[in-house]
């Protein structure tokens, strides 16, 4: 048999495989299955209806198909749920049930088989890495022991704004935050700050290296829902990530390998404040089959990938909807006045004291989630979502973005109002808000979040007045991504308010 003639024949064998297992060996059940979108195209599925942006693409979707949805993606089944209520079911009385993750291409090899705390399947281990999270590297505890960590962190941003002012050029934000949370997490990881204007060697690798993870992680990979191509060698993404991978851990081993390094044990070192890998490395030294150095490179690497574009993010969307709506700035500064004074700076335990400060953070993260359909779950068993069967084995996508626009949810949802969140918990508030998730897959890192979120934009709030690099509006469109960038950094004048000055000479 030739090559062209086998091709087709394999071809033809999946579309078979494809219509009895779709259509043919699905066990009987009370419930009805999803609302669908006819047709369905074979091989391809729905596929062929995805348009970028695939958040609002879903919600178009919903708003004509239904909130619980029912997709073909090649040869992957999605559910697609738009509303509170099926979120909440999803997440409380089948949370167990979507506890697992979809076996996709990134989390082979980024998440070093499946095994990482984004990627592993729900089980024995996922729970022991989420309970090494939460109490060893995120307790409160924890965190609170690098709070002097993110308050310098903070003041060198304003020293660097304060001495830039005067320039007539205008301020990068997005630049601003991102340096500022990853120096923030390298710190609090392996004690090394790499931005700090002159870049070493060590930095710029670093820097490269975040940047292709952000790259592949937005990258579709076609594979994942078609994975026949990669028998006709459609393997480019595959390839990326495999080099990636390499180098990632060739230079976190480096960092590993230098804390490892014994130091001489005195009154300073006693004093000092072990950094996440120490503390990982400490585990090791009791259970080292365990706590091998692969298990401490994927802790790493998971703190940095969802700490740092996504916190970043979220801070210059909130400054771009504040120098949109300088009425909200003025409002805020005069919280801060009130509460705070003139003679110190914000600080992370005034954040409680702050409410319309932390309204202003809420507001952000309903317009503009950093993760719009959050991370992917998928079923380990046959359940009922709505009084729908979803089989075992279906990929499930939360579209919060399609939650938090929801005119039936919420008054005028595409305008930033600050005070729709004032007297709140939002937190609380049913499952009509999900910025970090819900259930056992939520995320651990949400109290580290919103601490430097507060702090940081609190402080560009007290210390400067901001203004717009021109009379035109911030451009607010968003790019392409997981994490919902902006499209255009956020460019912006600042100089120190006047009612700051002593304080910040």
């Amino acid at each position: 048999m030739d090559l062209p003639s086998l091709y087709i024949s394999i071809i033809i064998l999946l579309f078979t495989t494809y219509l009895f297992t779709t259509y043919f060996r699905r066990k009987p059940t009370t419930h009805p299955h999803p609302p669908t979108i006819f047709p369905s195209l074979p091989l391809l599925g729905h596929l062929h209806l995805l348009k970028p942006p695939l958040y609002k693409t879903l919600a178009k979707l919903a708003s004509k198909h239904g909130s619980i949805l029912q997709l073909r993606l090649g040869f992957r089944r999605v559910l697609v749920v738009s509303s509170p209520a099926a979120a909440e079911e999803c997440f409380t009385k089948n949370d167990i049930v979507f506890a697992n993750r979809p076996k996709m291409l990134f989390g082979k090899i980024i998440g070093n088989n499946w095994t990482s705390l984004v990627w592993s399947p729900y089980g024995d281990h996922l729970r022991n890495l989420r309970r090494i999270a939460s109490t060893e590297l995120l307790s409160i505890h924890r965190v609170n022991e690098f709070h002097d960590i993110r308050v310098d962190e903070c003041k060198l941003l304003v020293r660097k704004l304060v001495s830039t002012s005067g320039s007539s050029s205008p301020v990068n934000m997005k630049m601003v935050f991102y340096e500022l949370t990853l120096n923030v997490m390298m710190r609090m990881i392996a004690g090394k700050r790499y931005f700090n204007g002159a870049m070493g060697e060590e930095g710029k690798r670093f820097r490269e290296i975040l940047d292709e993870t952000f790259v592949l992680a937005s990258a579709s990979n076609v594979v994942d829902y078609l994975p026949f191509l990669s028998w006709f060698g459609i393997k480019g993404v595959e390839k990326r990530l495999i080099e990636l991978q390499v180098k990632r851990d060739v230079f976190f081993q480096e960092l590993i390998e230098q804390l490892r390094e014994p130091k001489g044990e005195n009154e300073r070192t006693k004093k000092m404040k072990k950094t996440m890998i120490e503390v990982l490395l400490k585990l090791q030294e009791e259970d080292p089959k365990y706590y091998h150095d692969e298990m401490i490179r994927s802790f790493v690497l998971v703190f940095l990938s969802a700490g740092t574009d996504t916190t970043a993010g979220t801070m210059e969307w909130a400054m771009s909807l504040l120098l949109n709506h300088p009425k909200v700035i003025a409002k805020a500064q005069s919280e801060i006045d009130t509460k705070i004074g003139k003679d110190r700076l914000v600080d992370e335990s005034d954040i409680v004291n702050l409410p319309y400060l932390r309204c202003i953070i809420n507001e952000t993260l309903r317009l503009y989630p950093a993760g719009p359909l959050l991370v992917p779950h998928e079923s380990s068993k046959d359940c009922v979502v709505g009084g729908y069967n979803i089989p075992g084995e279906t990929m499930l996508l939360v579209n919060q973005w399609a939650i938090h626009h929801d005119p039936k949810l919420w008054t005028d949802p595409e305008r930033f109002i600050p005070e729709r969140f004032e007297g709140l918990d939002a937190m609380r508030d049913g499952f009509k808000y999900l910025p970090f998730g819900s259930g056992r897959r939520s995320c651990p890192g949400e109290g580290l979040a919103v601490r430097v979120m507060a702090m940081t934009i609190g402080l560009l709030i007290q210390c400067f007045d901001w203004e717009r690099i021109s009379e035109k509006k911030v451009d607010m469109t968003e790019g392409p991504g997981l994490t919902l960038p902006k499209a255009e950094p956020l460019l912006a004048k600042c100089k120190p308010r006047l009612e700051m000055h002593d304080l910040l000479a």
